[in-house]
C-alpha cells in the first residue's frame, strides 16, 4: 500500500535530524503533519514507517530493540539505521 510521500519524507527528515542514537514517536510526525486530526492519521504514519522499515531506510523499535513489524503490539519508535 502506497503512503503519502509527505509522510515518508517527514519520517526520514525527522529520523535523519535525530541521528542513529535517538528515535522519534510516530505521533510526533502525525502531530506535525496533521495537527487538527493527528490521531486519525496515526495508522497512515505507522504504515509509512513500516514501508520505510521494509526498504531498510529506518528501523522500528520497541523499548530500544528492533521489532518484527509483522507482529507489532504497543507503542513503537522510529530511528535511523
Amino acid at each position: 500500500m502506497q503512503q503519502s510521500p509527505d509522510i515518508s519524507a517527514a519520517i526520514l527528515t525527522t529520523a535523519t535530524q535525530r541521528g542513529s542514537e535517538k528515535s522519534t514517536c510516530p505521533s510526533e510526525i502525525a502531530r506535525m503533519l496533521f495537527p487538527s486530526d493527528w490521531r486519525k492519521r496515526m495508522g497512515d504514519v505507522v504504515n509509512a514507517a513500516i514501508d520505510l522499515h521494509n526498504q531498510h531506510k529506518v528501523v522500528i523499535t520497541q523499548k530500544g530493540i528492533p521489532v518484527d513489524v509483522n507482529h507489532i503490539k504497543g507503542p513503537i519508535r522510529i530511528k535511523m539505521i
